[in-house]
């Protein structure tokens, strides 16, 4: 692995986490480089329930701290970016980006693996980017444990298949604990902790409305699809907003 510093930089800090001032065009731009570079690297894509879980969890805060890129998912970080100091120019949510990635992938001859999601998930969104664009090499689809016992197994087989980009699609906490734990065993150049989006990808979950993602509504529309993951969503969206304005400007 290459020890060259990638370039720093402009970033905010929000409850202890870095907070990249980046747009999706760059990171496609970065990526590319780092995989010409035969390079290791990682991105988060931070959304507001990261952020609520770091604040009360400084090992979770390193973990992505950690990170190469730590991208703004969502409405709710730029918000909070600017209340503490930095405007972003825009968001790059690991949705959005993983779709972006799957898209260009076989132009820029990438070699990407899926893991994560539920099993016949990653298999779903391989058959959609495969009926989409041809060429597109797919090299592996796992559903797997982000369990420490199953590590070396995963690891194994991500290794076999020599992705240039693996995509993590775990529950956040597990995700990010198990991209940190194993990025240097994967020798994959850009690993990316995705969340939902193969769910979303392959239409297993809807995803709210364009309109209301650009209004950052995203949240409302979860809780009227899926009411039952409404403690989870008050926390991520309503309670992130008072802790916040309760932090008010500056520094956290």
């Amino acid at each position: 692995m290459s020890s060259r510093p990638i370039r720093r930089l402009a970033s905010v800090r929000i409850f202890g986490v870095r907070v990249d001032d980046v747009v999706e065009d760059e990171v496609l731009a970065w990526i590319d480089d780092i995989i010409r570079r035969r390079e290791v690297r990682r991105i988060a894509t931070v959304n507001p329930e990261f952020l609520m879980e770091a604040r009360d969890d400084p090992t979770f805060a390193a973990v992505l701290n950690a990170a190469d890129i730590a991208t703004a998912d969502g409405a709710g970080v730029l918000w909070a970016a600017q209340r503490f100091g930095r405007r972003l120019r825009g968001r790059v949510t690991g949705s959005d980006l993983a779709l972006r990635i799957i898209r260009e992938a076989s132009a820029r001859s990438w070699r990407l693996f899926l893991l994560g999601a539920a099993p016949g998930v990653a298999e779903r969104v391989a058959a959609m980017a495969v009926s989409r664009a041809p060429g597109v090499a797919i090299v592996g689809c796992h559903a797997g444990d982000p369990a420490p016992e199953y590590d070396d197994v995963l690891v194994a087989r991500v290794r076999a298949a020599r992705p240039d980009i693996l995509l993590v699609a775990y529950p956040f906490r597990a995700q990010e604990r198990w991209i940190a734990r194993n990025l240097t065993r994967l020798q994959v150049p850009v690993t990316i902790g995705v969340g939902g989006a193969f769910d979303f990808i392959a239409g297993v979950v809807p995803r709210a409305p364009a309109w209301m993602r650009r209004l950052g509504l995203e949240w409302a529309y979860r809780v009227l699809r899926q009411p039952w993951r409404w403690r989870r969503i008050v926390r991520a969206v309503p309670a992130f907003i008072i802790a916040v304005l309760r932090a008010g400007a500056g520094p956290a």
